[in-house]
């Protein structure tokens, strides 16, 4: 897959957040893709189901930029709200026929006859893995969707979908708040398999950067202004290149609407912590040193 180092998220650029218009996106897409962060991470759910297209509207006005760029999109969340008046509780559906339908939107919806990544948005409980395998296929075989893979889901979801169809992604939490994944198999699989790990919060969800007495962020900070000050950088950066430095290959989703972080983050690419450094985060977030 052709996948940019740092992936910009989506998910707040409109009515969830910055409430961009057309010109808006237009100008953060294009920031983005000049430096190289040429990926853009969206679901089908995200504004109310109205967020890729928006999105798609720049590409609809400028159709090169497609070339530019590679499109991740979500599905198999069914979330009540004013244009989806349908769902009457929020479900999760992974049927052959929620897959496509969704995918065959999202299409429309960005303007594109191609999604680069698709991805199952959430773990279905009632996820039948032949149905998803059979929905995959088809829309690989029509030249629709590029790839695939999951998101959140644990290892033996992923191995029960995998043991019918090459998962190729999982999006998780991960951060040095969320060190759970570390711990749980799931960037093991990740390696065992070549499987693409894309981690969402990177960096907490911003909250390790606020006013807080929380002696866990505050031993965190701790540290990585420590390292900030060697290697001349800034906290965040020290804290995507700790993620980014895991030999499973970490790639970021980026949940800001700012030009400006999206462009530092690349920074991280470029970090190398030492082998002790990577662990004194550890144990500034754990609490304890490693058993």
């Amino acid at each position: 897959m052709n996948i940019s180092k740092v992936i910009a998220g989506v998910m707040k650029w409109g009515i969830w957040g910055s409430k961009f218009d057309t010109p808006a996106y237009e100008q953060i897409i294009k920031e983005s893709i000049a430096p190289g962060v040429t990926t853009f991470d969206h679901a089908d759910i995200y504004g109310d189901y109205t967020t890729e297209e928006e999105f798609g509207n720049v590409l609809r006005k400028e159709p090169s930029l497609r070339q530019q760029m590679q499109l991740i999109t979500k599905c198999g969340i069914r979330r009540p709200c004013s244009t989806r008046p349908q769902f009457k509780i929020k479900s999760y559906d992974t049927s052959f026929k929620h897959i496509i339908e969704s995918a065959e939107t999202s299409l429309e919806n960005l303007g594109t006859d191609y999604i680069d990544v698709l991805l199952i948005h959430r773990p279905d409980f009632m996820m039948h893995a032949d149905e998803i395998a059979e929905a995959f296929a088809q829309l690989k075989q029509q030249g629709k969707v590029l790839h695939f893979g999951v998101s959140n889901f644990t290892p033996s979801q992923v191995s029960l979908l995998n043991s019918r169809v090459k998962v190729e992604v999982n999006q998780i939490q991960a951060s040095v708040l969320y060190l759970q994944p570390f711990i749980d198999g799931t960037l093991d699989q990740c390696q065992e398999l070549g499987i693409m790990p894309m981690a969402w919060s990177p960096l907490g969800g911003g909250n390790i950067f606020g006013q807080t007495d929380d002696e866990r962020i505050l031993r965190i900070m701790a540290v990585a202004q420590m390292l900030s000050a060697k290697y001349n950088s800034s906290p965040d950066i020290i804290l995507l290149s700790w993620l980014l430095q895991h030999p499973s290959k970490i790639l970021p989703v980026l949940g800001t609407s700012k030009t400006a972080r999206i462009k530092a983050a690349l920074n991280a690419t470029e970090l190398k912590l030492e082998r002790e450094e990577w662990y004194m985060l550890w144990r500034a977030s754990a609490g304890k040193e490693v058993a």
